[in-house]
């Protein structure tokens, strides 16, 4: 049934649930109705007129625009999911399509885009996964999730926080998530590496000088813990500083003031001081390189970050949310890691932790232009730690025999010992590539992930 003739077009688009607006060919807004602007916080009046690139901030802006292209081939584009900022600074995922927009005599005049808030469908996919997620930490194991659980209680406290944990764990960012999720989160949150500065300077850096205070100092210079007010200080790498530096900061802890270069008269301390390390403080202090007392006055409430090798069932999480977040900065839509690469991955140690696996995804990203990630698109160092031969970098030396296999006690190779070395050379000689083991072999795919699966728990 047609739409009586005397009913607005604003009328109809102002009922939708979905954000729709309109471009001209300059792309620049001509209508925006009520949801466009509920989702993205910014006001009709404010959005008409501006270009819709300074409006939306979105993960497609630059390079990859969806409604560009669908202006530019002369053909509607279906839904995609992207990610928006609203002028709050949070990110929004939006499921966006486009199509041109033209008039009665068929010329295009600009374009129209919908788009639907998906963070409802977000949230109810990571409770159906099992994924807990704080600021950008992201888990299924139950030693982190308890952590996680924990995050609130602690954050509304002022209490010093020491976290420990290998490189790569992400102690920084359980610190942003404990200053985000406290009564400070509005007020600076400041980082200092310890470690990166030397003792002079990392003073200076810690509480500022005065005028006149040396030679060059021609001007005052406010400290860190000056920047930060009453907000979050992070000294990370702090198993680094100098003895005499930890003198002045239990001081700090202690009496709640601080001295800069050259004053007279000591300044308040009001920040809360969060400090991590990835070193072993409690034998430092035994070997007296660490202060006993600095210790215990950091160590009130303490979060021991377990490494990654610990939690592999965290690994295919991860995996996803670094493909997720390089597909936003990169414009690209590469659907995941292939089933060799997850295999791969999951037996991979990680010495690097996170900070390593968010690499090897990003490396990835660079050679692979679309699809799955394969094998050949991972950093030649993981395939040699994972016993895959590439055409530039083969293992020094041979592989380990799976147990019963002639050579390992002098006994006959079992027949699935045999199978697995078969499979595994015929994965050498095809550089990990699983299709082209099946055709050679001859066999379907079903049975050389079994071969493998039993070959893995001899």
């Amino acid at each position: 049934m047609a739409l009586p003739r005397d009913i607005p077009c604003e009328t109809i688009m102002e009922s939708v649930a979905d954000g729709v607006f309109t471009v001209d060919l300059d792309w620049r807004i001509t209508s925006f109705n009520r949801a466009a602007a509920a989702i993205t916080g910014v006001p009709a009046e404010e959005a008409l007129g501006r270009r819709c690139r300074d409006v939306f901030h979105s993960s497609v802006c630059d390079g990859a625009c969806v409604l560009r292209a669908c202006m530019e081939q002369d053909t509607p584009f279906g839904s995609r999911t992207v990610f928006m900022v609203r002028t709050d600074g949070t990110r929004v995922p939006v499921s966006i399509s486009a199509a041109p927009l033209k008039d009665r005599r068929g010329r295009l005049i600009g374009g129209v885009e919908t788009f639907r808030d998906l963070t409802a469908l977000h949230l109810m996919r990571r409770e159906l996964e099992g994924q807990r997620t704080v600021e950008d930490i992201v888990t299924r194991s139950h030693a982190m999730t308890r952590l996680l659980d924990l995050l609130p209680q602690i954050a509304a406290s002022d209490a010093p926080v020491l976290i420990l944990g290998e490189s790569g764990t992400g102690k920084e960012l359980f610190a942003r998530a404990l200053h985000n999720l406290s009564p400070r989160a509005a007020k600076p949150f400041v980082g200092v590496n310890c470690g990166a500065l030397p003792e002079n300077l990392l003073e200076s850096e810690l509480f500022g000088y005065k005028a006149g205070a040396f030679t060059d100092a021609r001007r005052d210079k406010p400290g860190r813990f000056h920047t930060a007010g009453d907000g979050t200080i992070f000294l990370d790498e702090i198993g680094d500083m100098p003895l005499p530096l930890q003198v002045k900061l239990l001081r700090v802890l202690q009496e709640k003031c601080f001295e800069p270069l050259g004053a007279v008269n000591a300044e308040p301390a009001l920040a809360r001081v969060i400090a991590a390390t990835n070193r072993d403080l409690e034998r430092m202090t035994a070997e007296g390189t660490f202060r006993t007392d600095l210790y215990y006055r950091l160590n009130v409430v303490l979060l021991r970050l377990p490494p990654l090798r610990e939690r592999p069932e965290d690994v295919p999480a991860l995996i996803d949310h670094c493909v997720r977040r390089r597909n936003l900065l990169t414009g690209k839509d590469i659907e995941g890691v292939s089933e060799d690469v997850l295999h791969l991955m999951l037996r991979y140690p990680f010495p690097g932790n996170v900070r390593e696996l968010d690499n090897i995804i990003e490396y990835a990203f660079i050679l692979c232009g679309h699809g799955f990630i394969q094998l050949e698109h991972l950093p030649e160092y993981l395939l040699h730690a994972g016993g895959i031969a590439t055409p530039s970098l083969a293992p020094s030396r041979p592989q380990p025999r799976p147990a019963g296999e002639p050579g390992d006690d002098g006994q006959p190779a079992t027949l699935e010992a045999i199978k697995y070395r078969a499979v595994v050379d015929a994965l050498a000689r095809n550089n990990g590539r699983r299709m082209a083991t099946c055709r050679e072999l001859d066999i379907s795919k079903d049975t050389l992930r079994r071969i493998l699966q039993r070959g893995d728990t001899k």
